[in-house]
């Protein structure tokens, strides 16, 4: 699989690794050339670009043209959205996921049908689980 993610901080570092580990062909993206030697580690057999997300050349120098996946997870969720909305409609990509910070963002995002994933959300939701079971199991006697 072809993949290319925007934002090498520690999201988008991570997946890069984790990917790349499973023999998937990864490209990731910053403008920042510090952040490739903060976050990938040596085994990292992907392409780093340098440059910005939202510039058509530096995607295609990435490899958008015939990437199967595109990921922006910068910490910036216009830029995500931008570049997330570039993937999808200049280059096809067929998976395209962005990060939204913004929950009102997320939802704007996702009603024009981008896939998106918002962890302010997901970890609000997940804190909410761990309570209602400490909760319940409270009630319970325990």
């Amino acid at each position: 699989m072809r993949v290319v993610i925007l934002g090498c901080g520690r999201v988008g570092a991570r997946l890069a690794l984790a990917l790349d580990a499973e023999g998937h062909e990864v490209s990731i993206i910053d403008r920042n050339p510090d952040a490739f030697r903060r976050f990938l580690t040596e085994d990292f057999k992907g392409q780093a670009i340098v440059g910005v997300g939202i510039d058509e050349d530096v995607l295609r120098r990435a490899g958008l043209d015939g990437a199967d996946v595109f990921v922006a997870a910068t910490n910036l969720d216009n830029v995500n959205a931008m570049a997330g909305q570039i993937a999808q409609h200049i280059f096809h990509v067929p998976k395209v996921i962005a990060r939204m910070y913004d929950p009102f963002r997320d939802e704007l995002y996702k009603a024009v049908g981008l896939t998106t994933v918002c962890p302010t959300t997901v970890g609000a939701r997940r804190i909410k689980e761990m309570l209602d079971a400490r909760w319940r199991q409270a009630e319970a006697g325990g």
